[in-house]
């Protein structure tokens, strides 16, 4: 296959999270990068903008595979060296994940906890979950004192602001002077080997716009909502249990929230719908009276671009096409791993980190 042995021209599919990362440290390196997207640069039909941006390994541990709670452990520590490196500063935290709950919830807080726990000890590189009382619970998070009696502190997890991230990203990119073609959708047919004029490597990113070459991808349905409540300080991102879903806020700067939880197996990329909408909102009400007087800034939902087995995995298509997909839910906790392992791929033909994280390196 393919490897960066020299400075190469270079396209990118797709310019969402995953295609802007990559795009930007293969320009770094001095290669002559093109990027094509089907929409415009605020990643319209991404899945990357309809996201709470949370970093949370910990947290996804009782839901999701253990390779991925590892990924997620590595981005969390690349994330930092990652924003540091851009021009515009981009909102980024890590005071931990707060877990809380209704007290007819608790039986399902008890089966979480007893999870945690459990692979805490599975993987002790993971921070020890905190079980708070009331008073603690008041110390550790000031604007819930009193409305729930416990709760569980998972240390060190963070989030970031993706609204902030992907505009910085772009103005990198122009920086570095990378050809940014926007509306101009592009298929893997239009980079024939043999023809002139063609790339020496074409990096596929485009989510389920790859769907057309890689019929394996599914959409799965989220939707979010996006408030300003002045009323409500939160210092990190909130969980409440809930008997359908589990619902998180995610507090971004100047008291700005996203709020979300639902998991839909659809490909409809249509509306919210009445009942998901009622419902984050009755609940999100429930953790803190102040969000009465929120005011609704977005309400939106996207396609998490997404394998058969929820997992992602990197695919060449004959020699010069690598195509980058899947990251299902987990995109902004696991795309700094899924960046690494692509470069060393591109460097080397292998990559350690992939054989350590478990993530396949198909051939098409």
């Amino acid at each position: 296959m393919f490897t960066l042995t020299k400075p190469s021209r270079i396209t990118v599919l797709g310019a969402g999270l995953m295609g802007r990362l990559l795009a930007l440290s293969l320009a770094r390196q001095g290669h002559q990068v093109e990027v094509f997207d089907a929409h415009g640069p605020s990643a319209d039909g991404a899945a990357a903008p309809v996201a709470a941006a949370m970093l949370a390994p910990l947290a996804e541990s009782a839901v999701t595979e253990p390779n991925v709670v590892r990924m997620g452990q590595h981005s969390l520590e690349r994330w930092p060296q990652l924003l540091h490196s851009l021009a515009t500063p981009v909102y980024f935290q890590r005071n931990g994940t707060l877990i809380v709950w209704h007290r007819q919830d608790g039986p399902e807080a008890q089966r979480l906890a007893g999870l945690f726990d459990k692979n805490y000890h599975l993987n002790t590189t993971l921070p020890r979950p905190e079980q708070l009382d009331a008073q603690r619970l008041a110390a550790v998070e000031p604007a819930l004192q009193g409305r729930f009696q416990a709760g569980i502190l998972l240390p060190d997890e963070g989030q970031l602001d993706n609204r902030q991230l992907l505009p910085a990203l772009v103005a990198e990119l122009h920086t570095l002077g990378v050809a940014l073609h926007w509306h101009s959708p592009k298929e893997l047919s239009d980079f024939a080997p043999g023809q002139p004029g063609q790339p020496d490597l074409v990096l596929d990113c485009r989510g389920l716009g790859a769907s057309t070459a890689w019929p394996q991808l599914r959409g799965v349905r989220g939707e979010v909502i996006r408030v300003h409540a002045p009323e409500v300080t939160l210092q990190r991102p909130t969980r409440l249990i809930h008997p359908r879903y589990s619902l998180y806020i995610a507090p971004k700067e100047n008291h700005v929230f996203v709020i979300g939880a639902t998991e839909i197996e659809s490909s409809d990329a249509g509306p919210a719908s009445l009942r998901s909408t009622m419902e984050l909102l009755s609940a999100l009400y429930t953790v803190h009276s102040g969000f009465a007087e929120a005011r609704i800034l977005e309400l939106n939902t996207g396609l998490r671009p997404t394998l058969p087995d929820n997992l992602p995995a990197l695919r060449w298509v004959g020699e010069r096409v690598l195509q980058v997909n899947g990251l299902y839910r987990h995109g902004f906790m696991i795309s700094p791993t899924m960046h690494d392992i692509t470069l060393q791929v591109l460097a080397d033909g292998t990559s350690p980190l992939a054989a350590q994280m478990q993530v396949p390196v198909l051939q098409g």
